[in-house]
């Protein structure tokens, strides 16, 4: 298969680092929100269940949104979606910081999340500017940045909010993720350069559900996006109810949430720094995928038996690294054996992929967590990543298959 995608002029060297040096600025602003949601949801005294929806939400919409922008990416061009979108989000999180009740921050985190479905368009950009065999590298570098964002983000967001005032004592938080957003989109627009060409020859591009079709059929393309759902399912379920959890167990507040993610930062962005590229290089991409959901499995079973703080953050973060070893393998083996013309479209349905995951994985966190124990989320988790052990070496045994039967092919 050739990398025939159409493309602007030599997109710059520096194109792919500038793209995630303001992606940074996103996930800065997103992960001010993500941990005090809970806390945010929970000062309207919105019940466990409601709280999990509110959390969903986003993903709801990410779930519709990120096929539909990376399909009107690979025809219209990145750059234009990507100024779009983030320009949305940015509205939506200052419209958060006035939702008068439960209900109407349910239907703003659902916009936002549509506005937010950008990864696909993302991934396609730095796919369309990096050489196959340093995708995985790449899309290392952009987690980390995304990681770096929790680093920080969460430690700002504790030290703003204030949930003694109830709603209003989120919304200088909200503000200054909406501000991030903003300087993000300027940015894009007056420094980014456009990686791909309009592609306005070939009309014939499949809606989304015969395009998931075509792609769970596809021997490696399939496997990934359940690996993307379990995983997706396991992690986003014990985040959404972390900061419950730990105040159940441990009394924790915002602010504490707020280190142990800050930790979860650290380990994340470390590891994809200076680790997961080598390892995937020398190993393949399939065996430190499945090694990543094996690390996860194994966090999770034991997150039940925690004894306080000190574990509770190493495990969160031993959990973190796992995904980190894991996530970029997925992106790049899916943009090696995707179709060039409409790698966008499928780095989105693998995105929605996880965002339905985001979706039910928190909700049956919920309920576990309300109706069963509060140790539920984790043991579910650990049940749902066992079989992605065994996916994520099949699929990288079925891309080792492909690419040598693509290699052999005449041109």
């Amino acid at each position: 298969m050739s990398d025939s995608a159409p493309r602007e002029a030599s997109p710059p060297r520096w194109a792919a680092p500038s793209l995630i040096a303001l992606i940074f600025l996103n996930q800065l602003g997103f992960g001010i929100i993500v941990p005090l949601l809970p806390f945010y949801a929970k000062s309207f005294n919105a019940p466990a269940w409601m709280i999990a929806l509110i959390f969903s939400a986003f993903s709801v919409g990410t779930f519709f949104g990120e096929p539909f922008w990376g399909r009107l990416s690979d025809k219209y061009g990145r750059k234009p979606l990507l100024i779009s979108t983030i320009c949305g989000n940015a509205l939506c999180y200052f419209a958060l910081a006035f939702a008068p009740n439960a209900g109407i921050a349910f239907l703003i985190r659902l916009l936002g999340g549509l506005s937010s479905g950008n990864g696909s368009v993302v991934q396609g950009y730095l796919a369309d500017v990096t050489a196959p065999e340093k995708r995985t590298r790449v899309m290392s570098w952009m987690s980390a940045s995304w990681n770096v964002g929790l680093i920080v983000g969460p430690s700002l967001g504790g030290f703003f909010a204030k949930p003694s005032l109830g709603p209003i004592g989120f919304q200088l938080p909200l503000f200054i993720a909406s501000g991030l957003f903003a300087t993000s989109a300027i940015c894009i627009a007056l420094f980014i350069k456009e990686s791909r060409a309009r592609d306005l020859t070939n009309t014939f591009r499949p809606n989304r559900w015969a395009a998931f079709g075509e792609a769970y059929r596809h021997p490696v393309i399939g496997r990934l996006f359940l690996v993307t759902f379990m995983a997706g399912f396991a992690f986003t379920g014990v985040e959404s109810v972390f900061g419950l959890w730990t105040q159940a167990k441990f009394g924790w507040g915002p602010r504490d949430v707020g280190v142990a993610f800050a930790f979860v930062g650290v380990a994340s962005a470390l590891t994809q720094m200076t680790v997961t590229a080598p390892l995937s290089e020398r190993f393949g991409q399939g065996v430190m995928l499945a090694v990543g959901m094996a690390i996860v499995m194994l966090c999770m079973a034991l997150q039940p038996f925690s004894v306080g703080g000190p574990m509770t953050i190493a495990l969160m973060s031993l959990s973190a690294i796992g995904t980190s070893v894991a996530w970029p393998n997925v992106s790049a083996l899916i943009s090696q054996t995707a179709d060039p013309q409409r790698q966008g479209q499928i780095l989105g349905l693998n995105n929605a992929m996880g965002a339905a995951a985001r979706v039910i994985g928190p909700f049956c966190a919920g309920l576990s967590f309300s109706g069963l124990t509060i140790d539920g989320p984790y043991i579910q988790g650990a049940l749902m990543c066992a079989p992605a052990i065994w996916l994520a070496l099949s699929a990288g045994r079925r891309a080792e298959t492909v690419r040598a039967h693509t290699e052999l092919e005449p041109t």
